[in-house]
């Protein structure tokens, strides 16, 4: 597969049982080769999207020492602003050229597991509405994902519903700032897979992302005007036993001519809550594919990630 599929939430949300079909078959069929999907039809709008760009924009460009004031010890990096060079990928002892904020779980489950608070922007009081408002469509947008994806898998439509709504998701704003020196083997980010079920992809207009195929060939992966990038992330790997594909993608520099110039990237990794088994689903192991994974829960996995990535004691 050269080029990312593309396909339209409408057909899943449509009352035509046939587009419904077509839709899951379409995704799990990019999910098992690609790992990557293009998807038109969610719930954000055009106006939000600006409104969010224009908001971290500002945020990114406060000064160095107004950003670090909400740089928050402790919480490896969930809530809140990230400095630059903080974040490198596994096994990389190189920081990725990026600073970042984290938008997380706005909903209260008395009963369920407890996050951190959201952090307040008190200079860009809007900074705080724009991030609630996106981070609850993605989950919206990804929630819908995730029902024809279980229905791929020949579970029951809603199996992830629970797990999501009150889950342990995260909005990260990303900002690449230009480019002043040559880097010593560095990138913007470097080679990675995702830690969570999966990732949805705002600002993926221009090159720069790419995504390695079974070929071992890096391809660009853009979106249109509107579109979102989906992709698998490790939980999903593991929980389909590699069914699923969770595929190594980098953000690369840009070239020299363009180092003066920031970009700006916007995912949401869309995790469920701590405690879902990620143990291996039974329908997906067989003689031609053992079971490759150790039993472990969500919140087990993301803690030993978020160590790997340098962002955890």
């Amino acid at each position: 597969m050269k080029n990312i599929p593309r396909v339209d939430l409408n057909d899943f949300l449509s009352n035509n049982q046939d587009q419904k079909n077509r839709f899951v078959a379409d995704l799990g069929n990019a999910f098992e080769n690609i790992g990557f999907v293009i998807l038109k039809g969610h719930y954000l709008t055009a106006e939000h999207t600006a409104k969010l760009y224009s908001q971290i924009k500002q945020f990114f460009a406060l000064p160095v020492s107004e950003k670090e004031a909400y740089e928050i010890p402790n919480l490896a990096g969930q809530r809140g602003y990230t400095s630059f060079g903080k974040e490198s990928a596994k096994g990389k002892k190189e920081g990725d050229l990026k600073e970042f904020w984290h938008f997380g779980q706005y909903r209260k489950n008395e009963n369920g597991p407890q996050y951190p608070e959201n952090v307040y922007v008190e200079q860009l009081p809007e900074f705080n509405v724009v991030g609630k408002e996106i981070y609850q469509r993605l989950e919206k947008t990804g929630l819908s994902v995730l029902q024809a994806i279980a229905l791929h898998l020949g579970l029951n439509e809603h199996y992830f519903d629970d797990y999501v709504n009150y889950g342990n998701s995260i909005l990260r704003a990303i900002h690449y700032p230009p480019i002043t020196e040559e880097p010593k083997n560095a990138v913007r980010a470097a080679a990675h897979g995702d830690i969570n079920l999966i990732t949805l992809l705002m600002g993926a207009e221009g090159k720069g992302l790419q995504v390695l195929t079974k070929d071992n060939e890096w391809i660009d992966a853009i979106a249109g005007e509107g579109e979102l990038i989906i992709n698998m992330g490790d939980m999903m790997a593991r929980l389909t036993n590699n069914r699923l594909k969770s595929t190594l993608h980098q953000v690369v520099n840009p070239p020299k001519t363009l180092w003066g110039t920031s970009r700006y990237s916007v995912p949401f990794f869309l995790h469920p809550s701590p405690n879902m088994s990620l143990n291996c689903l039974e329908d997906c192991i067989n003689e031609e594919n053992p079971k490759a994974y150790q039993d472990c829960t969500a919140g087990e996995f993301l803690d030993e990630r978020l160590k790997e990535l340098g962002l955890k004691k």
